[in-house]
């Protein structure tokens, strides 16, 4: 199926999240994957230990050169941990690649709990880089930092979502997983201005969920630059995800990364 699709995200040095993740999820789904690189993490399944932000004119120049020669059939960013960082990053875009398709995973926190963004930066995400996006995929924390309340349940993630469509997206992505309450189900809901479609799966008991979300947001990525329609490029991007922790290899002692070597069945779609 191919698809070009350039990451503009951190790096993780032990392979689960960031860049790695991204470049695996896209070539496990037959895709081309092309890299920006934002900053450096010296990282592990026990969290995030050191972080070396590059500087912004090098990330732009390591996104322009790129999308040049090679182009790109969708883009997906990841984590941008400062506003500079973001400016650069969203006038890169609006220069070189106005309309390719954009998602947006606004990474915030680690699974360690270590912060990848500051918080002073948030208001730069919200208001420069979130009006461009053809679909952001905030996880429920991340949600909440974008909207401002909590979020308990599925009636509130429909409202978050709401919230966020407000902010300028075409579309949104709110996963619920970080949902309390023991359900044995994992509900997401994306949500755009024609309507609301509901995605549910068995809820997997694992420690290895490092990465999940660059994963998702990636293989999303992959399908819209496969020309997939939007529900189509989640529901296998998921179905992908979710393959991935049920066959993770157990590596580490933290939080251990996925399987993204793991293919789906040929007859995926449902």
């Amino acid at each position: 199926m191919n698809g070009r699709v350039l990451i503009v995200a951190g790096s993780d040095s032990g392979g689960g999240a960031g860049i790695q993740a991204d470049i695996k999820a896209v070539t496990a789904l037959d895709g081309f994957a092309m890299t920006a690189i934002t900053a450096l993490t010296a990282q592990n399944t026990q969290g995030v230990h050191g972080v070396v932000g590059i500087d912004p004119a090098f990330i732009a120049q390591q996104m322009e050169v790129v999308l040049a020669d090679l182009g790109a059939d969708a883009i997906k960013t990841g984590m941008l941990h400062s506003a500079e960082v973001i400016e650069t990053v969203t006038s890169t875009l609006l220069k070189c690649a106005p309309d390719v398709p954009l998602v947006v995973d606004p990474v915030m926190v680690a699974k360690g709990g270590h912060r990848l963004l500051q918080t002073a930066a948030e208001r730069t995400l919200i208001e420069r880089l979130l009006p461009h996006a053809s679909l952001v995929t905030p996880n429920l924390p991340e949600a909440e930092a974008l909207v401002g309340f909590s979020i308990a349940g599925e009636a509130d993630m429909n409202r978050a979502g709401k919230a966020v469509l407000a902010l300028g997206p075409k579309a949104v992505l709110v996963k619920g997983g970080h949902l309390d309450g023991g359900s044995a189900e994992v509900v997401d809901i994306l949500m755009t201005s024609q309507g609301v479609t509901r995605f549910t799966h068995r809820r997997i008991a694992s420690r290895s969920t490092h990465g999940t979300g660059c994963t998702l947001a990636s293989a999303i990525a992959c399908g819209l630059a496969q020309r997939l329609p939007l529900v189509e490029a989640v529901s296998r991007a998921r179905d992908y995800v979710r393959r991935a922790i049920e066959t993770a290899p157990g590596f580490g002692t933290g939080h251990g990364p996925l399987n993204h070597a793991v293919t789906l069945d040929p007859n995926w779609r449902r």
